[in-house]
């Protein structure tokens, strides 16, 4: 059986792995969280806009301005409220992550202890197992929350320009000719 003088690699990958693992989950739910907290505060804005705003007279010069601007505000609202059910997805992807990130390390603390007897080989073969299992859920958990987190990304992309496309136009005529773009 090789042991870990033939190959000085593993006992740093044993160590090492899941500590990078872990505060990858670690930094990501911090992050998601930050964003999960914005995604609220712009849909209380979004709310507070659309429930201050009143009817106007149609015959008005900026009644047709003020019902796009409605409109807009119920379509990045919608956005929002797909972003923040997105963003509560990562944060409980990430979080399950780290449980799992956590009970791979004890349980392979656990199964290292019975191999040091030399005992139990039965025992140490289903350890194994579930410190693999425990770790694929984590990475597993990894990738599917960063996948959500591009999805939302490109949402709040999509009300930025919608948003920026409506003050283009509504001040169309003081805008300098042609700006670059991307």
């Amino acid at each position: 059986m090789p042991t870990f003088a033939d190959n000085p690699f593993t006992l740093l990958s044993l160590i090492a792995a899941p500590a990078v693992l872990t505060n990858a989950s670690s930094v990501l739910a911090l992050g998601t969280s930050n964003r999960f907290a914005r995604a609220i505060d712009r849909a209380r804005a979004l709310s507070a806009q659309l429930e201050s705003q009143k009817p106007d007279d149609p015959k008005s010069p900026d009644a047709e301005w003020k019902a796009e601007q409605m409109s807009l505000r119920f379509r990045q609202l919608g956005r929002v409220e797909r972003r923040s059910i997105l963003l509560l997805n990562a944060l409980t992807s990430f979080y399950s992550s780290l449980g799992s990130f956590a009970a791979a390390s004890l349980v392979s603390l656990l199964g290292a202890g019975i191999a040091a007897t030399g005992h139990h080989p039965m025992a140490i073969r289903v350890l194994l197992g579930l410190a693999l299992l425990a770790g694929f859920w984590g990475v597993g958990g990894l990738v599917y929350g960063t996948f959500l987190l591009v999805r939302e990304t490109r949402l709040a992309v999509v009300n930025l320009k919608e948003e920026a496309a409506a003050v283009r136009k509504r001040h169309h005529r003081v805008l300098p000719p042609e700006a670059p773009s991307d």
